[in-house]
């Protein structure tokens, strides 16, 4: 190849980028943009404690503002190839804060050589919830929390329009300062701590509390900090206040900062998490919350998607989906006929039991399109190498918890099983992700010919019972003469099954 012809390898689309001057951390995300596909390419993150040089009169100390510039210079020479027009940049609470805020703000600017906006607490809210929606697809209404460096975004939403928001002044960073600033753990301090919380937040709790929401989602920070020690744990289950009462115990426990070592929490994180904790149990207690999950972004994210208006985003997941199959080469035919035949089975199933959702079916549906992800690496274990991909994927409309999930349907379903399967996560989950599993593992052997159905309604030829852990199949007579390869593949999945607690019969109409 010539050099000149090089150019046709060049990406086409746009860049954009995101600046967070936040009150703990400063972020960068910057972003390509092709085809209404928006892949992240490069983040930064500098843990910068802005907060912390706020004195009681609100000025901000001249060694915060140092630290804040030294680290807008490493952002400044990211951001020198992208259009101005395709950079935001915003400062948060601190900033709000401070009467000195313009000093910083003036070198800040010449340093990025772009605008910055000190946005409202309600902007923020605004612009979290959006990045949450976009990144995480939501069902009815949903909570959204967020627990940043001085102030703490709660909003009430559906789908992407916010409903209800506030944010409440307080932050991990503040909250360490005036609360754990002789780095002392004990019963005093989180309690101060946590009824100074609720104290703040009450006020403005009914506003939120008249609302039935059907998901609760933490962006980032403390809620993130939490999940990484519970997988570390092996405990995939979503974040719930029995878990961080135990989390606050070892805190208690190691009674310093200095002596705080919890397998799983990020050593960047050890010194603001006793204060975040404290936080998030007040929100728990006062608003009731049962359980939280993870989203996929925040701030960053929503300026990013504040700035795609033009961009086709409304079918976060289903844009996901396709741009994996374009990605990594899956044979789309094979992925919608597998997909086609794992529904049809998945509504049979759910005539029987009641573990069927509208989530269940979405994780399903994920897996069945993207199980062979991993072939375009080899066959031998494509199974593996799909999981693998998917863990280590933004998959943007998913959970961290839903990417997981399909990420295990996919490493299981084929070859043996594993006698503790989904032993990881809650007992409640288990059944279902089981159930799953099946489902998937017989569409993806019906059709591993590779040649699809003719029609739905040769899929409707393929019946399903289930009596407890006893599963039939039964085809059309004389099916069995047309699929030798694929009879002989369910005999051995009835063995594979077996082996694990459970049957499979296979047998045709009279």
């Amino acid at each position: 190849m010539r050099p000149d012809e090089l150019t046709t390898l060049q990406p086409k689309g746009e860049y954009f980028a995101a600046v967070d001057l936040g009150s703990n951390s400063f972020h960068l995300v910057v972003v390509h943009v092709q085809n209404g596909n928006v892949q992240i390419i490069s983040k930064v993150k500098q843990k910068v404690r802005l907060a912390s040089g706020l004195d009681d009169d609100m000025v901000l100390s001249t060694e915060a503002m140092e630290r804040g510039w030294r680290c807008l210079a490493s952002f400044a020479d990211r951001l020198k190839n992208i259009p101005s027009a395709n950079i935001k940049v915003v400062a948060t609470a601190t900033l709000r804060l401070a009467v000195n805020a313009h000093d910083f703000i003036l070198k800040a600017e010449d340093t990025l050589q772009h605008k910055i906006k000190i946005i409202s607490g309600e902007e923020e809210a605004k612009e979290i919830y959006r990045g949450v929606a976009f990144t995480s697809t939501t069902v009815g209404n949903s909570l959204v929390i967020d627990i940043g460096g001085a102030s703490t975004e709660v909003v009430l939403g559906r789908d992407i329009l916010p409903i209800h928001l506030y944010s409440f002044n307080m932050g991990c960073v503040t909250f360490m300062d005036r609360y754990f600033a002789d780095g002392k753990l004990n019963t005093e301090n989180f309690s101060a701590a946590i009824a100074a919380a609720k104290a703040i937040i009450e006020p403005n709790a009914n506003a939120f509390l008249c609302f039935d929401w059907q998901m609760c989602l933490g962006a980032s920070g403390t809620p993130q900090a939490i999940t990484d020690i519970l997988i570390s744990q092996g405990n995939r289950d979503a974040i719930k206040l029995s878990y961080m009462k135990d989390l606050l115990q070892l805190c208690i426990d190691a009674k310093h900062i200095d002596s705080l070592n919890i397998v799983g929490l990020a050593e960047s994180r050890r010194v603001i998490f006793p204060s975040g904790l404290a936080i998030l149990i007040a929100l728990f207690e006062v608003l009731n919350i049962k359980e939280m999950n993870i989203a996929g972004g925040a701030l960053r994210e929503g300026l990013i998607y504040g700035m795609l208006d033009n961009q086709p985003l409304d079918n976060r997941r289903q844009q996901t989906i396709t741009g994996c199959i374009k990605r990594f080469h899956i044979q789309s035919d094979q992925a919608r006929s597998v997909t086609q035949t794992a529904l049809s089975l998945y509504a049979q199933m759910c005539q029987y039991n009641d573990i069927c959702s509208l989530d269940a079916r979405t994780l399903l549906y994920t897996a069945s399109m993207l199980h062979e992800i991993g072939l375009h690496i080899e066959y031998k274990n494509y199974h593996l190498h799909g999981a693998y991909i998917l863990e280590h994927t933004a998959l943007e409309g998913f959970t961290k918890l839903q990417r997981q999930c399909v990420a295990e349907l996919v490493k299981y379903h084929r070859q043996a099983l594993p006698a503790e399967l989904f032993q990881d996560y809650p007992s409640e989950t288990q059944p279902t992700l089981a159930a799953l599993l099946r489902v998937l593992r017989l569409a993806v052997i019906i059709h591993n010919k590779r040649n699809g159905h003719e029609s739905l309604a040769e899929l409707e030829k393929i019946k399903l019972d289930i009596a407890d852990t006893e599963w039939t199949l039964t085809f059309p007579e004389g099916w069995g003469k047309e699929n030798k390869l694929v009879e002989v593949e369910l005999a051995n999945e009835s063995w594979l099954q077996y082996k694990i607690g459970n049957k499979l019969l296979v047998k045709e109409t009279a």
